[in-house]
């Protein structure tokens, strides 16, 4: 069975948070699988929060390196929110990025599973682009 490993950006245990992906308070590790199955893998403390970001404010660099090396394993980050380094993940990663457009955890996975085929799709493609 297909199955997605996706990261959403957490405020609580409950709440996407509000704000860059890279201030998460943690990254909520869930398996979404084809038959709409869910799964918590585990809750994953967000070492890039303590990156501290100089001349470029919000976006900087290095807070996108912090985010995708601690994600490595992931196949989609989920957000409720766009911030500028997730326009670097989206374009300048393996990864793929989804706005949930809600901050309820429980939605947020109905949203993912809804989109499951596109999102597989999004992930094959860059799997295909990142062997070449």
């Amino acid at each position: 069975m297909r199955c997605l490993k996706v990261a959403f950006g957490m405020e609580n245990d409950e709440t996407l948070i509000d704000a860059h992906y890279g201030d998460s308070e943690f990254f909520a590790i869930y398996e979404v699988c084809e038959d709409g199955s869910v799964k918590l893998l585990e809750e994953r403390d967000n070492k890039a929060r303590n990156v501290e970001e100089h001349d470029e404010g919000h976006g900087d660099p290095r807070k996108f390196r912090a985010i995708v090396s601690q994600l490595i394993d992931v196949d989609v980050l989920a957000a409720f929110r766009m911030g500028p380094n997730f326009l670097r993940i989206r374009d300048q990663s393996d990864k793929v990025a989804f706005f949930t457009r809600t901050r309820d955890l429980k939605l947020a996975l109905q949203r993912v599973a809804e989109n499951f085929d596109d999102l597989w799709e999004q992930v094959q493609k860059k799997r295909a682009k990142a062997r070449v």
